[in-house]
């Protein structure tokens, strides 16, 4: 055992709930593909669930320090005013503060990482008790289109005061902020996990590519030519869960029109409904209807073989109808070779090259959508390039190793920052005990001297 080898950093990274969505997925990620030489990765959730299991099955140490779900599930749209938070509730959350205190000054956090709006507010005070730096991984895009006014003013104050380092997943998050110049921001995307499965694999499903083997001249077993585009069934899919702002309705009426042309297309809406938007589930299954699609959809559900999913799609599509603050899901598409059709807003246009990629069109705009489906169905060569290029470009900007490097990279700066501070604060503790003494010194000679 080498006892000179340097030891670690100890990384605790809070996150308030354990269900999987966008963020929990990039946290995820992240924790299991930094440098175990370099980073010990603790994660502390306010809530048990599916992420600890995964983190756990995944050899990472994880901790559930659960928080009432009276905080934990607060909607951010209930945040527009004073009086959205009871005095039960600040208590509640005064008192996990210092629990979470205790814990990581306990297991020698050395950084602490907050995954998430609610975990930024309560992770960045527990922190400064404890004197540890604190970073905010900021996820969201903090608009009044997305928060209440009062909850987007207040955020963005706090950014500026709580938090040692901002962590922003895109330029068009970063905008939201409105932070000075001189706070510590950087954008870092979101990194994707490739499975590294060959670009081949991606094509088709298998059992297609087993009816395309032919028998060859002198017995030779050769792959037969793709049928037309226009000679087979399409798919077309949206990927995310079934919440207003997520466009599933504007996803429908573009396929209403698109299978005018092409009514051998069906279409494939992945996710379920999540945070009390059932209403809204069983809205857009009633314009499917109204639109007399019901067989040309079809409903997955809550899936986790999303990236099997997307493998088979002809085309995936993002429909999002406010900004979206990154696009995981336009980024798996692209690492698998598939052509994007996606809204431009947010951050979407950061990931999406509009006619290289894929193409970009305006949010709620049914019409435009349904068009650039249309135009890339016309032209499967074309979309087998942009494809291509997507792929590419993914692969160069938003894989995991990328993302993992360039925040371990924040926490080498932050440990040197918070070093450099200790040794001038024992510097100055030095002079001024120096000059305390030195003084008294002075006094008594001169005292000697009368």
């Amino acid at each position: 055992m080498n006892l000179s080898a340097p030891q670690p950093m100890t990384v605790l990274f809070f996150d308030h709930t354990a269900r999987m969505g966008g963020g929990e997925i990039s946290l995820f990620n992240l924790v299991t593909h930094v440098d175990r030489s370099k980073i010990e990765p603790v994660v502390v959730l306010a809530s048990d669930g599916e992420l600890r299991d995964r983190l756990r099955a995944a050899g990472v140490e994880v901790h559930v320090l659960s928080l009432d779900e009276s905080v934990t599930e607060v909607r951010k749209d209930t945040l527009s005013s004073t009086k959205a938070v009871s005095f039960a509730q600040v208590s509640q959350i005064v008192r996990y503060i210092w629990r979470l205190r205790g814990f990581m000054r306990a297991r020698g956090a050395e950084i602490v990482h907050a995954n998430s709006l609610k975990a930024d507010l309560i992770a960045a005070v527990a922190a400064r008790l404890c004197g540890v730096p604190v970073i905010w991984h900021v996820r969201d895009r903090i608009a009044d289109d997305y928060l209440p006014p009062l909850a987007t003013r207040i955020f963005r104050l706090l950014c500026r005061v709580l938090p040692n380092f901002v962590i922003v997943n895109s330029n068009a998050t970063l905008a939201t902020l409105e932070i000075p110049r001189q706070k510590r921001a950087r954008v870092i995307y979101n990194g994707v996990v490739h499975d590294g499965l060959p670009p081949e694999e991606f094509e088709e499903d298998p059992t297609l590519l087993r009816g395309r083997i032919q028998q060859g001249a002198h017995g030779a077993l050769v792959m037969a030519p793709k049928p037309e585009v226009n000679d087979r069934e399409l798919l077309i899919g949206l990927v995310g869960r079934i919440s207003p702002w997520k466009g599933q309705d504007i996803f429908l009426r573009a396929a209403a029109e698109v299978i005018k042309k092409f009514p051998n297309t069906r279409f494939q809406i992945i996710g379920s409904a999540m945070f009390g938007e059932e209403d809204y589930e069983r809205e857009i299954h009633q314009i499917c209807d109204d639109l007399e699609l019901n067989d040309y959809v079809e409903w997955t559900g809550f899936r986790r073989d999303v990236p099997q999913l997307i493998s088979k799609l002809d085309l995936l599509v993002h429909a999002s109808k406010t900004g979206e603050p990154f696009g995981q899901v336009v980024v798996e598409a692209m690492m698998a070779g598939k052509p994007v059709i996606a809204t431009a807003g947010g951050g979407i246009p950061e990931i999406v090259l509009d006619g290289q990629t894929g193409y970009l069109v305006p949010m709620n705009d049914a019409p435009a959508m349904a068009d650039a489906i249309i135009r890339m169905l016309e032209d499967p060569t074309s979309a087998r390039k942009m494809g291509e290029r997507g792929r590419k470009r993914a692969g160069e900007h938003f894989a995991i190793g990328r993302t993992a490097n360039k925040i371990s990279r924040v926490y080498d700066h932050l440990l040197v920052d918070r070093n450099n501070w200790r040794r001038r604060k024992r510097s100055l503790r030095s002079a001024s005990l120096g000059f305390v003494l030195g003084g008294a010194a002075m006094m008594w000679w001169l005292k000697r001297r009368m």
